[in-house]
């Protein structure tokens, strides 16, 4: 369960004491946004480890003991502290109840970039399962509807199609797509309906395709004889996951892929 979730489980009979990080300057362990939850026995979530997040718990049960209004407080990461990121969290302290649920909810939700993976198979699952601990918003599309498992994190979301490149057209705006099925030609599809998708509205983001050189190639003969250019197809990334992590297997692919996205978001975030 998502520590979202088990924060606003745990609130129905238990008040905690919320530490967020409201500002941060020079190398610190957590950005803006960080957050943990204290309670009396407990905590869940984290705002970097070591001294400052120790400390920061002691004063949380403090106020979470004798209540008070949420205040801030400024801590420098350095050997005062046992730390040596030599950097500045501004760090605050709000006790919260379960009257606060709602409000918990919309404000400590992360933004999740929304992903599509094509294909249930040995790859496309471990990616899945890999992905579904990031926050991301996952479709999880494929033409066997059986092979889905039960049991999937609340952020994933299966979807049975069958052609399975028409869900390509129902995508969240922004999405990244990685094509991995089980069948090349089904792979062609899906890469053809994103190629036409960026034609039209150019909303796409990362189009990954597993594969070799040599599929790309061919992929690229293909479309070309379809009508797209040369341009177009350049958008896609093949083969894919992050250059230097090397192995066949689904775990291996999964988290190279895995990295390559977190690396692509990044750079779009801070772009």
């Amino acid at each position: 369960m998502p520590v979202l979730q088990q924060l606003l489980a745990r609130l129905a009979t238990q008040d905690a004491c919320l530490v967020q990080v409201e500002s941060t300057q020079g190398s610190a362990p957590r950005d803006t946004g960080a957050w943990m939850a204290v309670f009396a026995q407990d905590q869940l979530g984290t705002i970097g480890g070591g001294h400052l997040e120790w400390q920061a718990a002691s004063k949380a049960r403090d106020l979470l003991a004798r209540g008070g209004a949420p205040l801030s407080e400024r801590f420098a990461l350095g050997p005062r502290l046992g730390q040596c990121c030599g950097g500045v969290v501004q760090l605050r302290f709000e006790r919260i109840a379960q009257a606060d649920s709602a409000r918990l909810a919309q404000s400590l939700a992360p933004v999740c970039s929304p992903v599509a993976v094509f294909g249930a198979g040995h790859v496309g699952a471990a990616l899945v399962q890999l992905l579904g601990t990031l926050p991301l918003h996952i479709t999880w599309v494929d033409s066997r509807e059986q092979l889905f498992p039960p049991g999937l994190p609340a952020q994933v979301q299966t979807e049975y199609s069958d052609p399975i490149e028409m869900a390509v057209a129902d995508l969240p705006p922004g999405s990244s797509v990685f094509i991995l099925t089980h069948d090349h030609q089904q792979d062609l599809q899906i890469t053809q309906a994103c190629l036409q998708r960026q034609r039209q509205h150019g909303d796409l983001d990362l189009i990954g395709l597993i594969g070799s050189a040599t599929k790309r190639a061919s992929f690229a003969h293909r479309l070309a004889e379809r009508g797209f250019a040369d341009a177009e197809f350049a958008r896609i990334t093949c083969p894919i996951g992050l250059p230097g992590i090397h192995g066949k297997e689904p775990e291996v692919i999964a988290i190279a892929v895995a990295a390559q996205l977190l690396q692509h978001l990044q750079r779009a975030q801070h772009a």
